[in-house]
């Protein structure tokens, strides 16, 4: 995620879905690297673009209602669409530095 690209709003949104953990990795999924894209329209909508850590996570569902839930508890009236995408797979490489020392890598 390129973040010169985003705007304060969605700053705020990523830093609100670091309460969102991985359940198998117990990492948050912003710093494991699985948020590909955070859109706000301007008037209550949000669209995340996300990927899993492998396309057979059995948790996946759990992620997209864990993510819907920690925004709709601070903004109550937003719609929040997640699209959960393959292209690209997901790799170590997207991990933060955060989330590499917690990792140990």
């Amino acid at each position: 995620m390129n973040k010169a690209e985003i705007t304060n709003f969605e700053l705020e949104i990523l830093e609100l879905l670091k309460n969102v953990m991985d359940p198998e990795i117990e990492i948050n999924i912003v710093d494991l690297g699985l948020i590909y894209e955070v859109n706000y329209d301007g008037d209550k909508k949000l669209d995340l673009v996300i990927t899993f850590s492998t396309p057979a996570c059995p948790l996946g569902d759990a992620i997209v209602s864990n993510i819907k839930e920690v925004i709709k508890q601070k903004y109550p009236d937003f719609t929040t669409n997640v699209e959960v995408v393959f292209e690209p797979l997901w790799s170590t490489e997207l991990v933060s530095e955060e989330g590499k020392r917690i990792l140990g890598l």
